[in-house]
């Protein structure tokens, strides 16, 4: 007797999962079918505060459902656990394909546009199957949450912190402001740009870039090929740091040895380099000897060259030895930040250093690399999500729930 409830209830479950996964099948490809009519139109989601105002009644919608029909046989089974796995291993797929494919502009009217596979996160498929995961998982949440019980309560915290990190991470994204502020040295500006449309908006800050700084590493020896304006480092045994005592060598041309070495300079009244004045910007300077077969040593002064400063090379047949500039190591932005408001705040911008200022997260970006060491523009990237808090409160409360699960194990294992 026993045997045969064991066996019709796992027939039972795996007719549930069948029908789950035949549920999650059909929702994406209704999505699929629904992009393929709108030409890969996707979906929008509005903006504050209609996205707000849809989060409402969506989560006012669950409650009044899952409370006043709970006992039908519909409802019971959107909230049951075979369609929340089935809609789980959907979104994964869903997401792999995001993951796998290029979210790229594709041509119109491709395969991959009309079915928005470049945009998969924006597109109908995945917004059917994340509204109904966020119902099942909703009913699932209300049905453990009343009656409360305090046994529930590590299920409720980390399944709620699910729902709402989920919720307002998809919902908030249309509010979420990515823009690029370009700074000029000595300079204020209020306006940043969207990208890549490059529509300028105000913003309710203005910032001053007081001064901009690149830290660069060492220059190296290179040798350059003016026939093909490219460096031809597989001709050479090393290429060395250009510092004191550094020696190059490329094999049947040329080798050269670093006499003297000045990171910072500018060419003195007799053509020979001086240290550059505080506050100024130099150049590398070298003094090499130059080796070449058969004839007498050489010795000269070479540099990379900058704003003023013309470059300087030594000539070895079709090529010339040059100084090549070192690679960016930092550059940072001391700027001075005034809100609308009359708030101040004076910050040095990093790589991946952000700085908060009024609910704005603000990034060092970038700079003039034609320019390089000398540029006097900095570009910032200005960051604002006002669903930020909404989903780290998701994210801790997901933090509370695994917490209270550890400490209910360490409970059972002391009683045992």
């Amino acid at each position: 007797m026993q045997s045969s409830r064991t066996t019709a209830d796992a027939g039972t479950a795996v007719e549930g999962f069948g029908g789950a996964a035949l549920f999650t099948i059909f929702a994406i490809v209704a999505g699929f079918a629904v992009e393929w009519l709108t030409a890969g139109s996707g979906i929008v989601i509005p903006r504050w505060p209609v996205n707000f105002l849809f989060l409402a009644a969506f989560a006012s919608g669950i409650v009044a459902v899952g409370l006043g029909m709970r006992d039908r046989p519909v409802v019971a089974w959107m909230g049951g656990i075979p369609v929340g796995l089935s809609l789980i291993v959907g979104l994964a797929l869903l997401s792999f394909i995001g993951g796998f494919l290029p979210q790229d502009p594709a041509p119109a009217g491709s395969m991959v546009a009309r079915l928005r596979l470049n945009s998969i996160f924006s597109s109908w498929p995945f917004a059917f199957v994340a509204f109904l995961f966020l119902g099942n998982l909703g009913f699932s949440l209300l049905w453990k949450t009343i009656p409360f019980r305090p046994a529930n309560l590590q299920f409720i915290l980390f399944h709620g912190g699910f729902w709402i990190a989920l919720s307002c991470g998809l919902l908030g994204s249309s509010d979420l402001q990515r823009l690029v502020i370009p700074l000029y040295e000595g300079q204020e500006s209020g306006v940043a740009y969207e990208m890549p449309s490059e529509q300028p908006l105000r913003l309710p800050y203005s910032i001053y870039l007081k001064d901009f700084e690149i830290l660069e590493y060492v220059p190296q020896f290179a040798l350059y090929d003016p026939s093909t304006d490219q460096v031809i480092d597989e001709k050479s045994r090393m290429v060395p740091e250009v510092r004191k005592g550094a020696r190059a060598v490329w094999p049947g041309i040329v080798s050269a040895t670093v006499l003297d070495f000045l990171p910072d300079a500018v060419p003195g009244k007799d053509g020979n380099p001086v240290l550059a004045a505080e506050g100024h910007k130099g150049v590398p300077f070298a003094r090499i000897r130059v080796e070449l077969e058969g004839q007498p040593a050489v010795e000269q002064w070479i540099n990379g060259g900058g704003p003023g400063i013309n470059p300087q090379f030594f000539p070895v047949g079709n090529y010339f030895i040059v100084i090549a500039p070192g690679q960016p190591k930092a550059f940072s932005s001391s700027v001075l930040i005034r809100g609308n408001d009359g708030q101040r705040r004076v910050a040095t911008l990093e790589v991946n250093k952000p700085v908060d200022f009024q609910g704005w997260k603000l990034y060092q970006m970038g700079y003039d690399e034609k320019a390089g060491r000398w540029s006097t523009m900095s570009l910032v990237e200005a960051v604002n999500d006002p669903w930020l808090p909404a989903v780290y409160l998701g994210f801790f409360m997901i933090m509370g729930g695994n917490l209270l699960f550890f400490w209910k194990g360490i409970k059972k294992m002391e009683a045992a």
